[in-house]
């Protein structure tokens, strides 16, 4: 929210705040007792904008938008963004931005304003996504031998490498699965789908975080 946000404005937005319910929050207890730090590590980061989007990125309104998303990718897998904001390859003309809570206008950003502002009256869409998936981080030495366990999509490092995200299904759920780091991913199931999966995940991390027999 900008600092110069007024009572009202921050009235609205700690209700919002206080209205809001996760998909996955009655699993944080049982996320934090399933990891093991620097082994397999299980978290929700919820409240993420996400904003669908459908617009020619070779067109006039995809140079605008991408002027505000920093850049729309070009082929599958790729990502980009220029610090907290992100976008998704979907296909070849649908992405889906990503950004911290604070970025949605409901909580004082201009995130969706902003991209249907610069799509103007031109051929495309923008859609708030953001009640629409939840986002669970994995992380650890082991996440990706997690993931392999449902996954079919081929997770060396060799081949999906850091800052690739792409459409699959984990568990029969589909998802967008997305590697930040060497270590790290970013998955994003539908509402309905996080209880499940968390669960899924959870029972997949058990073996890790259990003892290892000599």
């Amino acid at each position: 929210m900008a600092e110069t946000a007024t009572p009202a404005e921050t009235a609205h937005v700690n209700r919002v705040r206080g209205a809001r319910r996760s998909p996955a929050e009655h699993l944080a207890d049982a996320f934090t007792s399933g990891s093991v730090p620097g082994t397999v590590t299980l978290t929700e980061i919820p409240y993420q904008a996400m904003v669908g989007l459908r617009v020619d990125r070779t067109s006039d309104a995809g140079a605008r938008v991408a002027a505000v998303t920093g850049g729309l990718p070009a082929a599958c897998g790729e990502v980009t963004g220029t610090g907290s904001v992100n976008t998704l390859w979907l296909g070849p003309t649908e992405f889906m931005v990503v950004a911290p809570e604070e970025a949605h206008d409901s909580l004082g950003g201009s995130l969706v304003s902003d991209l249907t502002t610069a799509l103007g009256t031109d051929a495309g869409q923008v859609v708030d996504l953001s009640a629409n998936r939840t986002t669970f981080e994995l992380s650890g030495s082991h996440a990706r031998a997690v993931l392999e366990k449902t996954c079919a999509l081929d997770l060396h490092p060799r081949v999906f490498k850091a800052g690739t995200a792409v459409s699959t299904e984990l568990a029969h759920i589909p998802v967008m699965l997305w590697k930040t780091s060497d270590e790290s991913y970013r998955i994003f199931p539908r509402a309905s789908f996080a209880d499940f999966l968390g669960r899924w995940l959870l029972d997949a991390m058990r073996e890790y975080a259990s003892p290892e027999v000599p």
